[in-house]
């Protein structure tokens, strides 16, 4: 299975928080699995970062890569398709996430009760 991670996937797994379910964990740990994370998430954390909401380590993206986990890029593709998604919430790096992963062909890990409101292949955690 392909595995688009959400951001809060990402964080919960390096940051080893226990809101991060029992299957999360073992999907993100069996090799059979493609791991990605979207440029998206790099953006969204830089962000919230640089506005003092969040307070990540400084080697986390450095972690990331370590684990094996594959970089996705945004494409053009990837923007027009968010146009197409509803308007059930205004989250932009949420929605981002979504069009992506129905571009792609890609399961979506998240926690998220909004992202479960969209027609989209969910690996919910």
């Amino acid at each position: 299975m392909r595995l688009l991670l959400d951001t809060q996937i990402v964080l919960w797994s390096v940051l080893d928080d226990p809101r991060l379910t029992p299957a999360c964990r073992d999907a993100l740990s069996d090799g059979a699995h493609a791991l990605h994370v979207s440029a998206v998430s790099v953006w969204e954390v830089a962000i919230k970062t640089g506005l003092g909401k969040l307070r990540v380590p400084p080697e986390l993206w450095e972690a990331v890569r370590g684990a094996g986990v594959s970089p996705l890029p945004i494409t053009w593709a990837h923007a027009r398709a968010v146009e197409g998604l509803p308007r059930l919430h205004a989250d932009p790096f949420d929605r981002m996430l979504i069009a992506q992963a129905r571009v792609e062909g890609m399961v979506l890990m998240s926690a998220d009760a909004q992202i479960a409101r969209y027609d989209v292949a969910l690996f919910a955690g």
